[in-house]
């Protein structure tokens, strides 16, 4: 499926195309993202055992105000009662060993842009394909192709990069639907092909976009000859002969906030 890293890497592309400036590689950001994780965690690890060691002085405070007045014991009770429940319980580590990160899959890069004109973030570029290309290379051309060369938007400016989001899809589960209705919402893209008039059409959604639009499946399969050119009447789109493939995805999202968190951290260390 897609990681963060993944994320990172089509961010990693896109800022220094824009930034002027080598990128790192692939390899390179899943050592530096786990590196990044393991610090973040002894820092976290760090501030709990000064909780912990603080917590008998909170307590010794409790026995000596016991005398006091009932409100005053009250909160030093509830104080320490508070503190205590923040105080993680030890648990036992894991010997299972993590899967093997994908090397190769096909792949969608979709960028979305925070506006205040908005309330929902709007779609600023989305490029894939259905070969199998290689991660390592194959996300960082995907990264700058829907970015920059999206020919339905202008290309992303670096001064865009704050507001950005990415979301990066490994396509898998390729199925022939017996029909353009044999799919399932939430689960599914689809990718459609069809002849009118000596005419070749195709176009696809990825899983998610059907659910964020809120289609109904009929509306989804309409909208989506609409997107391949089609200009028929929408209640007779049925006598359109479709050749419809379903397919699922693995997706991962990341907003440029955390993309620059780690920068900086990968760049002081």
């Amino acid at each position: 499926m897609a990681t963060v890293e993944h994320c990172l890497f089509c961010f990693e592309a896109l800022a220094a195309e824009l930034e002027d400036r080598k990128p790192m590689t692939l390899p390179e950001i899943y050592k530096s993202w786990a590196d990044y994780v393991r610090s973040t965690t002894d820092a976290d690890d760090a501030d709990t055992n000064k909780l912990s060691k603080a917590l008998p002085a909170l307590q010794r405070l409790k026995d000596a105000s016991s005398s006091s007045s009932g409100s005053t014991s009250s909160s030093a009770s509830n104080s320490t009662l508070s503190l205590g429940a923040t105080t993680p319980a030890t648990t036992s580590s894991s010997t299972t060993s993590p899967p093997e990160p994908v090397t190769e899959s096909p792949l969608f890069v979709t960028w979305n842009i925070t506006s205040p004109r908005h309330t929902t973030p709007v779609l600023r570029g989305c490029i894939g394909t259905f070969e199998a290309q290689p991660l390592s290379s194959g996300l960082s051309s995907y990264a700058l192709i829907s970015a920059l060369q999206d020919t339905r938007f202008d290309p992303v400016a670096l001064h865009e990069l704050p507001s950005l989001s990415v979301s990066v899809t490994l396509l898998t589960d390729f199925e022939d639907a017996a029909d353009a209705m044999d799919w399932a919402l939430g689960t599914h893209g689809l990718r459609i092909a069809f002849h009118e008039r000596g005419k070749r059409y195709g176009a696809t959604y990825l899983p998610d976009v059907a659910v964020e639009q809120g289609w109904t499946k009929e509306e989804t399969v309409v909208s989506l000859m609409r997107k391949a050119g089609w200009m028929g009447r929408k209640d007779r789109w049925e006598e359109v002969g479709l050749s419809v493939v379903r397919y699922q995805g693995r997706k991962e999202s990341l907003g440029y906030g955390e993309f620059k968190r780690w920068r900086e951290w990968a760049e002081g260390n």
